[in-house]
């Protein structure tokens, strides 16, 4: 395939990504933003949503080459799935706690204090609310991967967009 080419499918795949997982963190955003709101608490954090959701689109894009092994090829899909789910949404509630920590460092002393304090505060009540819901997106992904490579591309558009006659679905 000719690099521009390639460049363009990268780039289709990357604004896809972008796309489903902004509309996740911007509904995260906007929840947060809605309760807090009930505490007279302002929380702009859509900003941050879309950057969050570039980085962990590119960050899944390229994981999802990466082969977790012999053993899972040998199961069934779903195990591909719930193993990938579980290794992205424990990095990510990894980077969220060393995230948080990271900003606090000067407001607690330093490195190691500041992470007692996210894990032992309240803090960590966001940490587990942007996990949680990070996770369920990265399932969901896994799942419509998993969907993809099975249909072809294009093959779940085909089936949802098409009308029941030219499925090819109903029973012989």
């Amino acid at each position: 395939m000719p690099i521009p080419e390639k460049l363009a499918t990268e780039l289709k795949a990357m604004a896809f990504a972008a796309t489903y997982f902004g509309a996740w963190f911007g509904v995260l955003a906007l929840l947060k933003s809605l309760v807090l709101e009930e505490y007279g608490i302002g929380l702009s954090g859509f900003a941050f949503a879309l950057f969050g959701a570039l980085i962990v689109a590119k960050v899944v894009l390229v994981l999802e080459h990466v082969p977790l092994g012999r053993w899972v090829e040998r199961h069934p899909a779903f195990v591909d799935v719930l193993l990938r789910t579980f290794l992205y949404g424990l990095g990510v509630t990894l980077v969220l706690v060393l995230e948080q920590a990271f900003d606090g460092r000067h407001d607690y002393g330093g490195f190691a204090a500041s992470l007692t304090h996210v894990v032992q505060h309240v803090d960590i009540y966001h940490v587990w609310i942007d996990s949680i819901v990070i996770s369920l997106s990265l399932l969901v992904f896994n799942v419509f991967a998993v969907i993809r490579r099975h249909l072809g591309t294009g093959g779940l558009a085909r089936l949802l967009l098409s009308p029941p006659g030219d499925r090819h679905d109903t029973p012989t």
